[in-house]
């Protein structure tokens, strides 16, 4: 059998795709180490490269459970040992990877397509192979499209090339997936390129879902790796033992942790989890992609209930990882102008099972040994070679967004052959008029958010309107100024009061009282935006004003306070004023939060706390840690 490459539909039962919001305001926080064994280079990674802001995205965080049959189109590559099916319209994940003579999948192939609070924007996936860029997290574009199309590898073998331009980053991004005839492994060749004149922090993993039970051993070249379970320090730690459990035997482990697997220098890239009879998934790549991660939900209550939220019954998985850097808390210094690549492997790894599940020397060795034999250090080096060669796309198969089309007319980077954009959409519009015009047109809600220099010269030279100067604050946050952005809301509100600047000005308040004033006001001129309310009710608890958020409350539309944030919120302010009975009355009857945070306490902390003593429901147990 030759390779080939078709365009086909996945039909799954899912959910409706996640809705874009309002923009992020927040960034995320450098972390600060002082745990065991964390070096110098380490803490320069893990101090470097935070976002001020996650501008210009948007929360994708409407959504919700309610589940049909959907059919999704997707590219599947196969030959005559693999069938890999990937997903462009989702962030060009790989869905999955069947060994075709044993029938086998070899990723966690989710049965249901079920969005939850887990990536940077909020909505997210579980399942398969997802390419994570840009900062800390889930990427931007988990849930996003990615612009896709045919390329034919100098050999004839059918490349799919995916590619998308990350924002926050201002990354351009290109991925080729190919299984060669006769090819055991499917090959992923990841390219990077930084456009800009200055240094870009850079962030990449990528986060690899795969069955779980109790036997499901987790393999890599090492024997010490870097612990963080959500609770103490980030420390160094020996591997697979630690205090007493064997934590190579994710199926096994109480809580959620994550593992930082500490790959010597000089030691083959790769990482697998096998099962009882010694096969499962390896992947492996050239030397760039330097770490390794296991994650695991933990065999606790919560960590059932999290697979089970995210999967449906019955679908246990782990996650094993690879990244640029050590661990997922730091970023690199990626340097103007420059283009970083490297070339991932994704197999069916088959060891001596004794090995396997004998002592940890044994069995890494067994690993490694077996995988020597499936894909050789230099064929994978040939091939990592070889997608240099890889032209023009000859069909596109999907199209992405049209962001990248937009900057490649405001000149942020040229346009390529090699990766054809297309054309600015409806949404770039009023940004394009920008650029022809020099003014941005007025519109509201506000046109969907921009970051960069090039954007913010034109508006600070001309930012005549309500419109302009709110969008101007937003560049000015996302710079790092937030003093800059405070005035530039001030003025926007000046000229009209809006919502948008309001909101806004809020987020930037030192005083919580000041921020629930700004926020109350802002639901009250949108008043069935239900993200406006939300903020209010959250920003009112905060500022320990219950009393004004159940009134604002009991004036909703049923419709509204039947939401699972908003019941959510109303038990807290019940609480808060000594109104138990009413907080029982609300769990009983059932509060059900579509877009529960990952780490997020509240249902079970008020749970304990009217109903002392007595053990979490499962439905309400998210925790991912003791206590």
């Amino acid at each position: 059998m030759t390779s080939t490459l078709r365009q086909d539909l996945l039909r799954i039962e899912g959910a409706a795709d996640p809705v874009a919001t309002l923009p992020i305001l927040h960034g995320i926080s450098p972390y600060t180490a002082g745990g065991t064994g964390i070096d110098e280079e380490m803490r320069r990674g893990l101090a470097y490269g935070a976002p001020h802001s996650l501008l210009p995205y948007t929360r994708q965080d409407r959504y919700d459970r309610d589940r049909a049959t959907r059919e999704l189109p997707c590219v599947v590559l196969e030959n005559e040992h693999l069938t890999a099916v990937l997903l462009p319209a989702l962030g060009g994940r790989l869905w999955s990877l069947t060994d075709r003579r044993t029938g086998r999948e070899l990723l966690h192939r989710n049965p249901v397509l079920q969005p939850a609070n887990l990536a940077l924007r909020d909505a997210w996936l579980a399942g398969g192979v997802e390419w994570n860029l840009g900062t800390t997290g889930h990427w931007p574009l988990t849930c996003e499209p990615l612009h896709a199309a045919r390329v034919t590898a100098p050999d004839g073998t059918p490349v799919l090339r995916m590619y998308a331009f990350e924002r926050l980053r201002g990354i351009v991004l290109r991925i080729d997936s190919w299984l060669p005839a006769g090819s055991k492994v499917l090959l992923v060749h990841v390219e990077l390129h930084n456009p800009a004149p200055h240094e870009t922090p850079v962030y990449w993993w990528s986060n690899i879902a795969v069955p779980e039970d109790r036997e499901t051993r987790v393999l890599a070249p090492t024997g010490q790796a870097f612990h963080c379970d959500y609770v103490s320090d980030l420390k160094l730690v020996e591997f697979p033992l630690l205090d007493g459990e064997d934590r190579s035997y994710p199926g096994r482990v109480a809580r959620a942790a994550d593992y930082f697997l500490d790959l010597p220098a000089g030691e083959r890239r790769w990482i697998a989890a096998l099962d009882a009879t010694g096969a499962g998934l390896v992947q492996t790549s050239t030397e760039r992609l330097r770490g390794r991660k296991l994650f695991c939900w933990g065999t606790g209550t919560g960590g059932k209930h999290w697979q089970e939220w995210l999967s449906g019954p019955g679908s246990a998985y782990l996650e094993i990882q690879a990244g640029l850097a050590r661990t997922q808390l730091e970023h690199l210094p990626m340097p103007a102008g420059a283009t970083w690549s490297w070339t991932e492997a994704y197999g069916l790894l088959q060891a001596d099972p004794a090995a396997v599940h004998g002592s940890w020397e044994q069995a890494s060795q067994a690993a490694g040994r077996a995988l020597a034999e499936l894909l050789p250090p230099a064929e994978l080096a040939a091939a990592h070679e070889s997608a240099a060669g890889f032209g023009a796309p000859e069909e596109l198969l999907a199209s992405g967004s049209g962001w990248a089309a937009l900057e490649i007319e405001a000149g942020r980077f040229p346009a390529s052959a090699r990766l054809p954009f297309g054309s600015p959409g409806d949404e770039q519009r009023p940004w394009r008029a920008l650029l022809t015009t020099g003014a941005l047109p007025v519109s509201d809600p506000p046109a969907a958010p921009v970051t960069g220099a090039h954007w913010r010269a034109l508006l600070e030279a001309r930012a005549e309107d309500w419109h302009a100067r709110y969008h101007l604050g937003l560049l000015r946050l996302a710079d790092g100024e937030p003093d800059g952005a405070r005035e530039a809301f001030q003025r926007s509100l000046e000229l009209l009061r809006t919502p948008w600047a309001l909101r806004a000005l809020a987020f930037l308040a030192p005083d919580p009282r000041q921020a629930a004033e700004l926020r109350h006001e802002a639901h009250l001129l949108r008043p069935a935006l239900l993200e406006l309310t939300i903020e209010a009710l959250d920003s009112l608890l905060a500022a320990e004003r219950p009393a004004e958020a159940l009134k604002l409350i009991e004036g909703l539309p049923a419709v509204t306070r039947g939401h699972g944030r908003i019941r959510l919120a109303e038990a807290n302010a019940a609480h808060a004023t000594g109104d138990d009975d009413r907080v029982r009355r609300l769990l009983a009857e059932g509060i059900r939060v579509d877009n529960m945070r990952e780490g997020e306490v509240s249902l079970d902390t008020l749970w304990q706390a009217v109903h002392p003593g007595e053990p979490v429901p499962p439905a309400y147990d998210f925790r991912m840690s003791e206590g």
